[in-house]
């Protein structure tokens, strides 16, 4: 398993569908994730420390963690089947259960939790990005800078 930060999320054109960046820490691959706009909107809430009127679901999933004492303990980005990313949640008890990618990282920058992605994983879907092309990822970090959870439109309820 290799740690993973997020990048950031934003929406990919023609298709209008977002996707999540997440950066190999310590190396140099990235691996973009195609989401739903209210996973992406949960993204960027969290990455922007945005808290909404009425919790999110990935709030309130985090609130009912802490009620009842669960701690999460790691994300893990396990298995790519047929274009469609696996992931579980990994709790302080032992307990694992299976997940969205989308849905696990969105709860993992609520709660600080670590994200890891498999060798495998990387090794099938990672683009490598050299230094010398570091720019390009400067120019998306600026891109993700300028943009609003509001503009995956997707309303909170």
């Amino acid at each position: 398993m290799n740690e993973l930060d997020v990048v950031g999320v934003r929406v990919e054109m023609p298709s209008n569908q977002p996707i999540v960046l997440l950066r190999e820490v310590g190396g140099d691959r990235y691996l973009p994730i195609w989401i739903g706009p209210g996973e992406a909107t949960a993204i960027a809430f969290a990455q922007q420390g945005m808290a909404p009127a009425r919790p999110l679901t990935h709030d309130l999933f985090k609130d009912v963690l802490e009620a009842v004492g669960q701690e999460l303990t790691e994300v893990r980005i396990t298995d790519l089947r047929e274009g469609v990313f696996y992931a579980e949640l990994v709790f302080a008890s032992g307990v694992e259960v299976s997940a969205r990618p989308s849905d696990a990282i969105a709860l993992a920058l609520r709660t600080g939790t670590p994200i890891f992605g498999s060798d495998g994983v990387l090794d099938d879907a990672g683009i490598a990005i050299p230094d010398e092309q570091e720019d390009e990822v400067e120019k998306f970090r600026e891109f993700l800078d300028q943009i609003s959870p509001e503009d995956f439109g997707s309303s909170s309820q």
